[in-house]
C-alpha cells in the first residue's frame, strides 16, 4: 500500500499491527491548541457525538465513512476531511477492509489567533471530504511523525497554513464581530479555562467580560462555534481524558474533574467523544483499573 503521509505514517501503522487488539489509537505528544491522533478500525469506530474543535485529518486505508450534517459521507485514501466544531457525527470504516486514519484536533481559539484581521468568525467548510494539495501538505506536515512534540514554529506555520485553507474552502462567514466584542469574549473564554474544573457563574461572566450573559452566549457561539456552558464542559472531559491516560480509577476522576459521579463522566464523555471513558482507554492501550468497566460498541 503506498501511504498518502509518507514512511512516518508507515512505520505508524506497523506499531498499530502489533498491538493485541484490532482497533487501536495512537495519541501524539499534544502541542498547545493542538492533538493529533492515528486510528485504525474494523468496523464502528465512534457513535454520534460532538467535540468543540476542529477536526482536520486525512484518510490513509479504506473507506472512511461518517453521518454529518443530516448525510452519509464517504472519504477514501488521500481525501481530507474537515468537521466543523460542536458539529455531530460518527464514524466506521465502510468496507471490511477497515479503516485507517491520522486526525489533528485545531481548537477555535488558535484558528482565530492564526486568521488575525481575518478574525471574529470561524470559516465553515460545507463539504466535509474534500481535495486540496496545500492542504494536504499542511496536514503531512503535522501528523507524518506522531513520536515527538511539533516544534513551535512548525505548529505556527501547520496552523497558518490549515486556516488558510479552512477560509478558502469556506461558504460565506457569519457577520464577524468587532473588536471590542471580541476582546470582551475572549476574556470569557480565558477566565472558563482557568476556572474549568469548578461551577462557574453567569453573573461572574458578566462581570468579567462586560457583556450581558445573552449576548455573551451569541458572541461564544460565532467565535468558537459552542456556547460558554459546553466549552466548560469540554475542558473538564479534557483533563479527565489526561488523567485517564496515566490508569487513575474514573471515580476518582470524575470528582476531580467536576462531574457528580463516575456515571455522570461516563455519559458525558460517550456524548464528546463517541465512546466510553473504558473503550478509549483500551483503545491506547492503558490498562484499566478495577473500578473502570469497559464496554465495546
Amino acid at each position: 500500500m503506498q501511504d498518502v503521509l509518507g514512511e512516518e505514517a508507515a512505520r505508524g501503522l506497523g506499531r498499530l499491527c502489533k498491538l493485541p487488539v484490532q482497533d487501536a489509537i495512537t495519541s501524539a505528544p499534544s502541542n498547545p491548541g493542538l492533538e493529533r491522533i492515528e486510528a485504525r478500525f474494523a468496523g464502528d469506530a465512534y457513535d454520534l457525538h460532538r467535540h468543540d474543535t476542529y477536526a482536520i485529518g486525512v484518510t490513509l486505508h479504506g473507506v472512511q465513512t461518517f453521518w454529518y450534517r443530516g448525510e452519509r459521507r464517504y472519504s477514501l485514501p488521500g481525501n481530507i476531511i474537515v468537521i466543523h466544531p460542536d458539529e455531530m457525527h460518527d464514524g466506521a470504516a465502510g468496507t471490511d477492509d477497515g479503516l485507517r486514519y491520522r486526525m489533528l484536533y485545531l481548537e477555535p481559539a488558535l484558528a482565530l489567533q492564526s486568521l488575525g484581521d481575518r478574525q471574529g468568525a470561524l470559516p465553515f467548510v460545507n463539504d466535509p471530504v474534500i481535495a486540496d494539495p496545500a492542504l494536504h501538505g499542511a496536514l503531512a506536515a503535522a501528523l507524518s511523525n506522531l513520536d515527538e512534540e511539533l516544534d513551535e514554529l512548525l505548529v505556527d506555520d501547520v496552523v497558518s497554513q490549515l486556516t488558510l485553507g479552512l477560509a478558502r474552502h469556506a461558504r460565506e462567514r457569519a457577520r464577524p464581530l468587532g473588536a471590542p466584542a471580541i476582546r470582551q469574549t475572549q476574556l470569557a473564554r480565558d477566565y472558563l479555562e482557568e476556572h474549568a474544573l469548578r461551577l462557574v457563574r453567569s453573573d461572574e461572566l458578566e462581570t468579567v467580560s462586560g457583556l450581558d450573559r445573552y449576548a455573551l452566549s451569541r458572541h461564544f457561539r460565532t467565535l468558537y462555534a459552542t456556547s460558554p456552558h459546553r466549552f466548560l464542559l469540554m475542558r473538564r472531559l479534557q483533563r479527565a481524558r489526561e488523567m485517564i491516560k496515566t490508569g487513575e480509577p474514573l471515580a476518582g476522576i470524575a470528582v476531580e474533574t467536576g462531574f457528580t459521579d463516575q456515571s455522570h463522566l461516563n455519559r458525558q464523555f460517550k456524548k464528546a467523544f463517541g465512546m466510553t471513558p473504558g473503550r478509549w482507554a483500551a483503545l491506547i492501550g492503558v490498562e484499566p483499573p478495577r473500578d473502570l468497566s469497559i464496554t465495546h460498541p
